[in-house]
Parts: structure tokens; sequence; C-alpha cells
């Protein structure tokens, strides 16, 4: 007889790789029922982009089939429930578990084509996302989701007026270049631009989220001291190619994070455009800015790689025509992305299991 304390017992040899402890301990395996031959069970992972999910599936099967019952017919429902480690009293962004920022040093690498892709692969994977254009000079969210031309709604919540955020491809979204006219430049001093950004963090309302991805104005100024000062943000993703100069630059961003008072952690590197792959010849890699910068710079600093993105003719195209890499069919970007989507989330979950929550912080 296959008895549900003996298929406990089987489960509790299985680890999670990232968390380093086993599933029964992590409180992950629900719902075991046997019937006859048959044990089934569900395992609760941290995200639904987690990379380790089908070698944790197999592990359990292999535990129940080793440990209990050869003959075991198993049955495992992977499902996930994103964990956060807010501990503030969540008077902002109340139903947002993880708050990623996609930083660089410099403009002109390509963080906006991340941080749109980086949205749209996590909620490819089942999470639900929200991406917060944070670039108020230059923004370009707008263009890349083919929502340019679009007006977002208001809505009464609590009797408080609140933006509703644009929906498209199974995100949530907004823009500064959602309100005004994309043909004027935005001349605002910085004190104009922060109150600007407030706004969109405290009456958009973003409702539940797993994630919400803020793409960042490049360097390091009155946007990034605000957005510490307002909310606590989970981790950043810093975002650089492979020129050392890019790389120096990006440097500086991640300095910034990991200055004492501020102690945002750092998810890790990414490096974009790293090498051209023509889409005749799919297996080939020319590194036509170098090789390894940014590599190199996330060994120096400790910090998790976490992607190469190869220059790719189609993510140009798609982020002008509003259609970007992880929704066309080009396998080569569109891989690329879901792969870091996966990383970065798995990042997120090692971070809430092992450090302290970042606390928002504090001036005078």
């Amino acid at each position: 007889m296959i008895t549900k304390e003996a298929v406990i017992n089987a489960l509790s040899n299985v680890q999670e790789p990232d968390l380093g402890k086993d599933l029964v301990t992590l409180n992950m395996v629900r719902d075991v029922e046997i019937d006859g031959k048959k044990v089934s069970f569900t395992v609760v992972l941290t995200t639904p982009a987690c990379p380790l999910k089908e070698m944790i599936e197999r592990a359990c099967v292999n535990a129940i089939q080793l440990l209990v019952d050869k003959e075991a017919e198993v049955s495992v429902h992977m499902t996930a429930n994103v964990n956060s480690n807010r501990k503030d009293n969540k008077s902002i962004l109340p139903g947002v578990k993880n708050i990623i920022v996609v930083a660089s040093g410099k403009g002109g690498v390509g963080k906006s084509t991340v941080a749109v892709n980086l949205a749209l692969g996590l909620a490819h994977e089942g999470a639900s996302v929200g991406l917060l254009d944070a670039d108020i000079y230059g923004p370009s969210v707008p263009i890349m989701l083919g929502i340019r031309d679009e007006r977002p709604k208001m809505m009464e919540v609590e009797g408080k007026g609140m933006i509703v955020p644009m929906e498209r491809y199974g995100i949530k979204a907004m823009s500064i270049g959602l309100l005004i006219d994309e043909k004027q430049a935005v001349m605002w001093r910085g004190p104009m631009a922060t109150s600007a950004l407030k706004q969109f963090i405290t009456d958009v309302y973003w409702g539940e989220l797993d994630y919400l991805v803020i793409d960042l104005p490049p360097g390091t100024g009155d946007v990034h001291l605000t957005l510490v000062q307002t909310i606590p943000i989970t981790g950043a993703v810093v975002v650089s190619t492979p020129q050392p100069v890019a790389a120096a630059d990006a440097r500086k961003a991640i300095m910034m994070f990991k200055q004492q008072n501020i102690n945002v952690p750092i998810l890790g590197v990414i490096e974009n455009m790293a090498y051209f792959t023509p889409a005749e010849l799919p297996g080939s890699k020319y590194y036509l800015f170098g090789k390894g910068g940014a590599r190199k710079m996330a060994e120096q600093f400790e910090l998790p790689f976490l992607a190469e993105i190869p220059l790719v003719q189609s993510v140009r195209e798609g982020g002008d025509s509003g259609i970007p890499a992880v929704v066309n069919d080009e396998p080569v970007s569109k891989a690329a992305f879901v792969e870091l989507a996966q990383k970065v989330a798995q990042s997120v979950a090692i971070r809430n299991a092992n450090l302290e929550p970042t606390k928002v912080l504090q001036v005078g």
C-alpha cells in the first residue's frame, strides 16, 4: 500500500536547487492524493517562469518510483505562487509583489527593448506583469507596444480617481508618452519630472501583479533617487553592450545601487547586442562590438550574468512596428528573451529567500 506519509517522506529528498532546501520543508507540496498505484500531488513553485520546472518535476517522479513503489503512476501538477518579501506597509503599489528596475549607465544600449521584452517574457511564462516607462524625457514604450495613439482611461477606486494602465500582449503598461502629444518635447525641470513619476506610481491602478518592471532613464539622476525614496525595489538588472566604454558606464549604475544608503540588490547583468546573427544563418555569431565586456564586468562585481541578447534585425523592426520580439515568430531573439525572463524570475526568488526586504530610502 502506498501511503501519504511515504510520498511526503520521498518528496522530502527532492531539493529546490535555488533555495537549497527540500520541497516539503519549503511547503511546496500540496494536495497529495493516492488511489491504489496512482499518486498525484501539486508542486507550488516560487514563479511560473521557473527555468528548473521540468527538472523538479522529473525529480519528484523519480523519488516516488525509487523510494516508494517502482510501479507507481505519478502525476505532478506544477503551479506557482510568486513569492515576495515586501515588509513595508504597502500603502504604495499594494498589490505588487516584486518591483524590478531595468537600468543602464548610458543611452543607446537597448535598455527599453530589454525592459519591454523582459516584461513580455515573464507574462509569456504565466506571471501577471506591469511595465512602467520611467523615462520621462524619452518615452519609447508606447511605440514598442503599438499603443502610441491610445489614451488611458480613469476609474474611481475607494473614492479616488485612478489612471487605468493600457493593456497589450497580456501586460499592463503606463508611460508619459500616453498622456502627451509625441511631437512635443518634454521640457520639464527635475522636480516636475519626479512629480510625474510619483503620480504614475501612486495614481495608476496597477491591481495585483507578480512583477512590475520599471524602465529607467539612462544614467543616474533625479528619477532614480525618486524611485528609491518612494518604493521598495526588489532588485535591479543592468543592461550594457560589449564595448568597454558601455561597460564602464554600466559600472556607474551598479555602484549607484550598491551605495550603502540605497542598497538595492542587483539581480544580474545583461549584455545586449552581444553578437549579430543573420536571419539566413541562424547558427552563426558575429561579434561586431567586441566580446564579453558586460560578462567581465559581472565577474568583477561577482554578479550573475543573466543573458547575451543577439543583435537581430527583427528585434529592431519589432520595436519600431509595435510587435516586440517575444510576441513575434522570430525564434532566436524570442528564445533569448524568454530565457532571460526565466533567469530574472529565478534571481528574484533567490533574492527574496536569502536577503532582507529593500527599504525605502529615508531622506533627512
